[in-house]
């Protein structure tokens, strides 16, 4: 007996929606912080859903039009949390699930759906309370906030910066400091006190509005953990400042040189768009990668650059792009350094949207006054990144790999040309290298891997300091901002999976 067409085609359809259906929920994983948010306290969680059948070029619109995330709790004081939510799609099989907590929670429930269903592990259930960043509830012991985190127990970039320092007489080093470096017109840094895991300090210079960033970090970090007594000077200014044959000071900058042998954080940019996440700050390692539209096969085979006249070789990159239109789109957004020369290198362009570079295969990172920082916003884009050859580096540079993280340039910018023609050529090779830089991005700079970082770094320095650590009369204290937490969220254990 035969099925009427019809019937057969209405079943063939149905099976093969209900096979599509098995498959996609079994090749999932869902992984992330976010979903340990009893132990990860962040400005805003995160976690990342998988579908690893897909990738790029199988990857469709509509798939992504079917996955959907929804995420409850009960309120301490009425019945609904507050909670913000939303899902980056990366357009190859991965989204990011960024969730912001604005109460103490309780009951957290994470629900992830692909074509209204539940996936696989879905929904998670989390029982402990779930504390919003503002809580000044810190763990006291800072191991286990490292293992909560998942930091990794060592940086060689650390220990490398530590090397001059054993046992070292802190008030000594100051004083020694600011008679050195205290030049009120080209340096400004602040003296940090943290005592009792309270924050104080004292600022030299006459440009120090930068604290703030200083602040921020320290006062973010000691409301989620305890750190040891210590003290440190922190550099306002993005040149580093203690150069090699110098006597070994301790300071703490941004920014690191060659010659140089300051102590290296991450940068106040990618600290401040962690600490903003889904907040003001629109650019950050997540946003960045869930608003780029064309996959890469479908970017324009050029390479792209837009800033201001920082450095010279930026104007040279302007005179290789006029003499290379088919291979670069370049400009100049903004003339200070050399407004002499605006006529000849002008007209300045208007900024335009980050993500937009991203249209594009090819990224050209070239230093502005120092490292240029954006960098990682550049690899998380997913794009080709042409890097220069320069004499500073960031915290994270030591770990980056020429030729498998991005694809090395002349500090003369001599063979920019030539390595944009081979990335031409080799076309699946540049995309690999493309890939590894996103990847290496998503392993050691998302938001929770600069919290590791700054923590591991305190802990490191303070294990150095020899002499008691005081709070000076003169020192301005530096409070957090009052809001009500019950700190409570430590008396539960476990989550619990349905």
């Amino acid at each position: 007996m035969f099925l009427p067409y019809y019937v057969l085609t209405r079943f063939i359809v149905f099976l093969s929606i209900t096979v599509c259906y098995v498959t996609c929920v079994e090749n999932i994983s869902i992984y992330g912080p976010g979903l340990q948010p009893h132990k990860v306290v962040l400005p805003a969680r995160y976690f990342f859903i998988n579908f690893t059948h897909l990738n790029e070029e199988s990857y469709t619109s509509e798939f992504g039009h079917q996955v959907a995330v929804e995420i409850t709790g009960n309120s301490l004081k009425k019945s609904h949390c507050r909670i913000w939510s939303n899902v980056l799609d990366r357009k190859d099989g991965t989204f990011i699930v960024r969730y912001k907590v604005y109460e103490e929670c309780s009951k957290l429930v994470i629900n992830v759906y692909y074509k209204s269903k539940h996936i696989k592990n879905s929904p998670i259930v989390i029982k402990e309370t779930i504390l919003p960043d503002q809580c000044v509830c810190p763990e006291k012991d800072l191991n286990i906030w490292l293992l909560n985190n998942d930091c990794p127990t060592t940086y060689e970039q650390i220990q490398n910066d530590l090397i001059p320092y054993n046992k070292i007489k802190i008030r000594n080093a100051i004083k020694k400091i600011i008679k050195l470096y205290h030049n009120p017109e080209s340096t400004s840094f602040c003296h940090y006190v943290i005592k009792n895991n309270e924050i104080y300090r004292e600022c030299y210079g006459k440009h120090i509005g930068f604290n703030m960033f200083a602040d921020n970090i320290l006062l973010a970090i000691t409301r989620k953990v305890v750190l040891p007594d210590m003290e440190l000077v922190i550099n306002l200014g993005d040149w580093p400042l203690v150069r090699k044959g110098d006597e070994n000071l301790p300071i703490f900058s941004w920014c690191g040189r060659n010659d140089s042998i300051d102590i290296v954080m991450p940068t106040y940019d990618i600290t401040e768009s962690s600490l903003e996440n889904m907040g003001r700050v629109t650019l950050d390692i997540l946003s960045v990668q869930g608003n780029v539209d064309p996959i890469w096969s479908q970017r324009e085979p050029r390479a792209f650059w837009r800033g201001r006249d920082s450095r010279a070789e930026r104007l040279k990159l302007i005179d290789i792009a006029r003499a290379n239109p088919d291979l670069f789109n370049a400009s100049l957004t903004n003339f200070f350094f050399f407004r002499d020369k605006e006529a000849e290198y002008g007209p300045k362009l208007p900024h335009i949207s980050f993500f937009k570079f991203f249209d594009y295969k090819y990224q050209i990172n070239i230093d502005g006054t120092v490292a240029a920082y954006r960098l990682p916003y550049l690899l998380a884009g997913g794009g080709l990144v042409l890097k220069q050859d320069s004499p500073y580096y960031e915290h994270f540079y030591s770990q980056l790999k020429p030729w498998i993280h991005y694809v090395p340039v002349a500090r003369d910018l001599s063979d920019l040309k030539k390595q944009i023609l081979w990335a031409q050529e080799n076309d699946a090779e540049a995309y690999k290298i493309a890939k590894n830089g996103r990847k290496f991005v998503n392993n050691h700079l998302l938001p929770h891997h600069i919290f590791c970082y700054h923590v591991s770094l305190f802990s490191e320095w303070s294990k150095r300091i020899d002499g008691e650590i005081t709070v000076d009369e003169n020192m301005t204290h530096v409070p957090q901002t009052k809001f009500e937490c019950t700190c409570d969220s430590k008396k539960s254990k476990t989550h619990e999976e349905l």
